[in-house]
């Protein structure tokens, strides 16, 4: 498996975006849904990853910049056919260190609170629940989570 940058705005990255609104959508009652999710282009200090098997996108996961010292984890998904491999350790693991390498100190994210896999998930990767922030303060069906990144991983920005 790798793990490399790819635009958020390629039919790729928009691909396993409308794949991942498909499946939750109905989680939350919205089966017919407002209209498709899209991608805003990268900011100076955002990153969007695609985890390949050969030459098959199976995952994805983006960070983008909250503050000066907080990005958030966003746009995480793997496909159902290549759950429980790795995947999404290996994304999570590749924007934990693209943060560090950018100056961040902590990663902050929301998913939703019917998604248990990944709540679990977060939750054994070291993240902590915190209250709901920004956006997602008034959505009672948000569940958010804090990670600190060690100092030895923190880099200063560039």
């Amino acid at each position: 498996m790798t793990i490399a940058d790819i635009d958020p705005r390629s039919a790729m990255a928009l691909a396993l975006l409308r794949e991942a609104a498909a499946e939750i959508r109905p989680m939350y009652g919205e089966a017919a849904g407002p209209p498709w999710p899209d991608n805003p282009p990268l900011g100076a200090r955002d990153v969007y990853v695609a985890a390949f098997i050969g030459e098959t996108a199976v995952g994805c996961g983006a960070i983008r910049e909250l503050d000066p010292s907080t990005c958030e984890v966003h746009r995480m998904y793997v496909l159902r056919s290549h759950r429980r491999q790795g995947a999404a350790r290996a994304i999570l693991s590749h924007l934990r260190a693209e943060a560090a390498r950018l100056g961040y100190v902590r990663l902050r994210l929301e998913t939703g609170a019917r998604q248990l896999p990944a709540t679990r998930f977060y939750e054994s990767y070291g993240f902590k629940r915190i209250e709901p922030f920004g956006k997602y303060a008034r959505d009672p069906t948000s569940v958010c989570y804090e990670l600190k990144i060690s100092e030895e991983e923190a880099v200063p920005a560039a």
